[in-house]
């Protein structure tokens, strides 16, 4: 199911904490950062915090500047983006400043904590369980939101950078030490996805640095992560580099090593070649000893195809050659040229896992528009 963009939120010291121990809240950012948080804020359709950081820090989480909101309004938005909580017990304070400022609430919980919740806000259930996922599905589909700005606190982002949920991190690192073990860190122990992540930005405000950062690493099991979703956006794109065909679709495929290193890239009728396939073509640009290959991700915006007259081996028969055990793709083949493909089968009868995320399959469409009618 399509998520939304998901998009961390936080300022820390030089060791890592969000916070001190003190009484009051230790002010990390800059003026010029925290209006550039507005600024964020005032282009998210909602804004995401945990339970703890209402109770730990009473925030009202507005887009502060009229002249932003007023934009908000003329673009047919509402003036403040929906504040959304996310709790497990249902314990809420309803005197908190976060049910009395800005527009819409809504409240994620359990069915345990929708008993107890009562506060001024739409509250939502997701089960005997909190479920990141059934969250974000019913942001997109019933609430509209296609862009969720995540403001804490560690625990939120420590779980959804887990579990492959966070498309971009926005970190501001201030010049401040705190030392104290009991204080509260950003990102908590457990299991993250492998690889480094990509630096989008890196930029000076006043006397922080703010880093913009996104997970390239792909998903590792059925689940698609925010890192698949980005990789197939990509063989998507390159699929409009096709030269125009009236026999043969144009398709974009990228190969990804588990780390979240790109491995190679190609797309359909590279380089003058009128009859090479996309998955083809990146994988002829890596060596098939390269011992990534097993462990990667090949993602195509079309499923590798099963049949075909121009070449010895099918895209598929290609795959399984190369050793690689995971596809993600955004569309079906139809049968416009072979009848009943199914390339998705008969890599998945193989032992290989193939992930379909639909919410691409207009993408991917769109390029051979002149092919389906």
């Amino acid at each position: 199911m399509p998520y939304p963009h998901v998009l961390l939120s936080a300022a820390v010291s030089l060791d890592g904490y969000l916070d001190d121990t003190g009484p009051d809240r230790l002010l990390l950012s800059s003026p010029a950062d925290f209006d550039r948080v507005d600024e964020v804020r005032a282009s998210v359709d909602a804004i995401l915090i945990g339970a703890g950081t209402i109770r730990a820090d009473n925030p009202r989480l507005l887009v502060n500047d009229p002249e932003r909101r007023a934009a908000r309004v003329a673009a047919g938005k509402p003036e403040y983006p929906l504040k959304i909580t996310v709790t497990a017990t249902g314990e809420l304070d309803p005197e908190a400043r976060f049910w009395h400022t800005g527009g819409a609430k809504v409240v994620y919980t359990t069915d345990e904590g929708a008993e107890r919740a009562q506060v001024a806000a739409d509250v939502v259930s997701l089960g005997p369980e909190l479920d990141w996922r059934l969250l974000l599905e019913h942001l997109h589909d019933v609430r509209g939101v296609r862009r969720l700005m995540v403001e804490g606190g560690g625990t939120v982002h420590t779980q959804l950078l887990q579990q492959g949920l966070a498309d971009e991190l926005q970190l501001v690192l201030a010049p401040l030490l705190v030392g104290d073990p009991k204080a509260p860190r950003l990102f908590g122990p457990g299991g993250y996805q492998a690889g480094r992540l990509r630096l989008l930005e890196s930029r000076r405000i006043e006397d922080v640095v703010l880093m913009r950062y996104e997970p390239t690493a792909p998903g590792t099991g059925p689940a698609p992560s925010a890192a698949d979703r980005h990789w197939l956006r990509l063989a998507c794109e390159l699929a409009a580099d096709c030269p125009p065909s009236r026999t043969a679709f144009s398709v974009g495929a990228v190969v990804v090593a588990a780390d979240g290193t790109e491995l190679a890239r190609g797309h359909s009728r590279e380089a003058g070649d009128a009859v090479v396939h996309a998955e083809e073509a990146a994988l002829a640009k890596i060596l098939p000893a390269d011992p990534r290959l097993p462990a990667a991700t090949v993602y195509t915006s079309l499923e590798p195809c099963t049949h075909r007259a121009s070449r010895p081996y099918p895209c598929a028969e290609l795959i399984l050659r190369a050793g690689v055990r995971r596809v993600v793709t955004a569309w079906r083949e139809p049968d416009t040229f072979v009848t009943a493909a199914d390339g998705t089968g008969a890599l998945r009868e193989a032992g290989v896992e193939v992930l379909l995320l639909g919410e691409f399959e207009a993408h991917a469409k769109a390029p051979n528009g002149h092919l389906l009618g």
